[in-house]
């Protein structure tokens, strides 16, 4: 396998197609089915299936595609290094936001990176903290902004602040408390992430200490449909304030504080333990450290 090889893999598979692959690699039909069939050969596995419309990955072709978007972020990294003799720093960046975080931190992360380091570029990625992890290990990921992660030996965690969670409900409709107490939160039925999610263990964790149980009413992972589906009076939510705010309904929402134990959730800056950060990726922690955090702490401090 080579690097060539696994560069027309992941275009074939981001695309579905080997005639748009061909087309963006500068490259024609034939010696791209040359490349994937001798990569198939040395690996003795078959990793695309060809059907009209394209074609679409096996099972070995998936993994093979996790790995291969890391080993190709790695190599761009290694060549930046090497070729990182300027007074600026260049090359590119991939940061990971959690949903109910991107909508406020992109736009002046992108902006004062831009200030910062003109001769380089930055991507954000949205995910899940499960899932950014896992982009971590892989090198898919420079760094990223998790809630609460489980330990993994791999990564290593810097905490940025805290937040408190509330019960975020429909302001039309029911009274409800200037507080609610962690033990009540059975009464109300709860729009959740699915499983695996950070904060949904947090929150179960806390519940199942009190020994209550939460009525589960829908289970969305997209945070945007939760507050959606809060406003149209569906169920309520956990959330903290600073991604309520990032998704305000225009006062059709109404933040009530957990007490009696409050529920605290974490947001730690992620990298890996087991590969170099580049000079650009470093800046960019600095970045984040001395130009977004202290933002997001006077907000929360704000709202306590």
């Amino acid at each position: 396998m080579d690097v060539k090889q696994l560069t027309y893999f992941v275009r074939i598979a981001e695309l579905g197609s080997l005639t748009g692959a061909a087309t963006t690699l500068g490259v024609s039909q034939p010696v791209l089915s040359r490349q994937i069939g001798r990569l198939e050969r040395e690996l003795g596995k078959h990793l695309l299936y060809r059907h009209g419309r394209g074609v679409r990955l096996t099972d070995s072709g998936k993994r093979l595609l996790a790995h291969g978007k890391g080993i190709l972020h790695q190599v761009e990294l290694a060549r930046q290094e090497l070729e990182g003799q300027h007074a600026s720093p260049v090359g590119r960046v991939i940061v990971g936001l959690p949903p109910s975080l991107c909508k406020r931190i992109a736009v002046p992360l992108v902006s004062a990176f831009r200030d910062r380091f003109p001769q380089a570029s930055i991507g954000i990625v949205e995910g899940m903290t499960v899932s950014m992890q896992e982009w971590l290990t892989l090198g898919r990921l420079d760094c990223a902004l998790l809630y609460d992660p489980p330990a993994m030996t791999p990564l290593e965690y810097t905490h940025l602040w805290s937040e408190e969670l509330c019960l975020v409900s429909r302001s039309r409709g029911a009274k409800l408390p200037a507080t609610v107490r962690l033990k009540d939160l059975a009464r109300y039925p709860l729009i959740v992430p699915s499983r695996p999610n950070a904060v949904r263990n947090l929150i179960e964790t806390e519940a199942a200490a009190q020994g209550i149980s939460l009525a589960v009413a829908l289970e969305i992972d997209a945070i945007a449909s939760v507050v959606d589906l809060v406003a149209r009076g569906y169920g309520h939510a956990i959330l903290s304030r600073i991604a309520l705010e990032s998704w305000a309904k225009n006062g059709t929402l109404r933040a009530t504080p957990i007490v009696r134990p409050a529920i605290t959730s974490r947001v730690v800056l992620a990298t890996s333990r087991e590969r170099p950060l580049t000079a650009l990726a470093q800046g960019t922690l600095d970045l984040i450290h001395t130009d977004i955090v202290p933002d997001v702490r006077r907000i929360v401090r704000a709202r306590e």
